[in-house]
């Protein structure tokens, strides 16, 4: 279901940072791991970052580790992504997920978008070289 909502993004040159933001609604905010999934032009939907709701843990993908950081503010609720040094392979849709999988735990595999139960309609970010 649609009931997030993405903002922040926008067009960027290389080596530019952004922050996207993603409001949520405070029982799904509490109660389910919260993550950000990307899809380019003509490829799947993969996973960026998570953060889980229970312990805070953290999860990046390999493509973003070291460059980009999920945060999130209880008090507004909402969960952001910081991406510095952006690159052309940056470039796609980002959307705003949550879900019960756990998203953050190494063992169970990267998160899948099929795993996410609410997300938002999401927000372009176009990385110019």
């Amino acid at each position: 279901q649609v009931l997030l909502a993405e903002s922040g993004g926008g067009l960027v040159q290389a080596g530019d940072s952004l922050r996207l933001s993603c409001a949520v609604p405070g029982p799904i905010f509490s109660n389910y791991n919260l993550g950000w999934f990307r899809q380019a032009p003509g490829k799947e939907r993969e996973f960026v970052a998570a953060i889980a709701w229970r312990d805070s843990s953290i999860r990046y993908s390999d493509s973003v580790k070291g460059r980009f950081i999920i945060f999130r503010d209880d008090a507004k609720p909402t969960v952001y992504l910081q991406m510095n040094s952006l690159n052309s392979e940056d470039t796609a849709v980002y959307f705003c997920a949550a879900g019960s999988h756990p998203m953050t735990d190494l063992d169970a595999g990267i998160p899948q978008w099929s795993d996410v139960r609410y997300w938002g309609q999401g927000t372009q970010v176009t990385v110019s070289s």
